[in-house]
């Protein structure tokens, strides 16, 4: 039998050889701690967006106060409805449709007994929209963009109620600044931080640097790629037609209106406002005409 202090020698001897062959590896792994900003990313892996989309759906059950259906009651879903509700926040029409119960996905109660069930549950569709309500989807919004720091859309919905529901626009500046360190090609995030400068900081020359900024990169990865996001495209050519007749910058503002055109769904419309500009900008002597002899 061999001696216990020969055993010990070889076993420091394996040992010694797997840490030379595995410590090279383990930093040169791209789930390793040399290349993640946190334990949390090694551990967890590829599972944190499964994760982070949990934590959405969870801040969009808050958002309507815990109506929201189960995975027996859902359908074919798109984005969470706090996130449209950031985009078109004056559908009252849309809202009064949607708080009808009959409309909803409980749909009509099919007795006396279950009409009178949903008064021990929720049951009408509501929105947290009074003033500091929306503090109680933030928290999930947080653990979202940690889990997933590359889901624009989280840092979107997080900095659209920071500054319009909670007054709180530094914080939503500084949340859209980290979203865009974590994703520097996002034409979306940037969107967000020039309605920040523009409807909240009041710098127009800012805003106008981001939104243009912004339109590079959906130009850039429309270039790249066949297909992208028109929706964000006509949002940034509409602000950015807005800044310039604000300014006095007529022309420019044109410009943005005549690219708009091709991609609006009302080209009509945007080309009437097309010809007011027009008008604006032309001399006195070219809007009256020559005079007759």
């Amino acid at each position: 039998m061999p001696a216990p202090s020969l055993l010990f020698g070889l076993l420091c001897s394996v040992c010694f050889t797997l840490a030379t062959w595995l410590q090279p590896w383990h930093q040169s792994w791209a789930g390793s701690r040399a290349q993640s900003g946190s334990l949390l990313n090694v551990v967890m892996g590829d599972s944190r967006q499964l994760l982070a989309n949990h934590f959405l759906v969870k801040a969009d059950v808050y958002f309507h106060s815990g109506y929201y259906p189960s995975i027996f009651d859902q359908v074919t879903r798109g984005a969470p409805h706090m996130a449209t509700a950031k985009d078109d926040h004056d559908g009252k029409e849309d809202h009064d449709h949607e708080a009808n119960e009959e409309s909803g996905f409980l749909q009509p109660p099919r007795d006396w007994i279950d009409r009178f069930s949903r008064h021990f549950y929720p049951s009408r569709h509501t929105h947290l929209e009074k003033p500091g309500e929306a503090r109680e989807i933030l928290p999930w919004l947080r653990i979202a963009a940690d889990l997933d720091p590359h889901n624009v859309g989280t840092y979107s919905v997080a900095a659209y109620w920071l500054r319009q529901h909670l007054n709180k626009v530094d914080e939503a500046e500084q949340f859209l600044r980290e979203g865009w360190r974590a994703n520097p090609d996002s034409y979306e995030i940037l969107f967000e931080l020039g309605r920040v400068f523009d409807e909240n900081r009041n710098d127009p020359e800012r805003a106008r640097n981001v939104w243009e900024l912004g339109l590079r990169k959906w130009h850039e990865q429309s270039a790249r790629h066949a297909r992208q996001d028109n929706f964000v495209l006509e949002q940034t050519l509409t602000q950015l037609a807005r800044l310039e007749e604000r300014e006095g910058n007529l022309p420019k503002a044109v410009s943005y209106l005549e690219e708009l055109k091709t991609v609006s769904p009302l080209p009509d419309t945007i080309q009437l406002q097309i010809n007011e500009l027009k008008q604006k900008a032309a001399p006195p002597s070219a809007v009256k005409g020559p005079k007759s002899p």
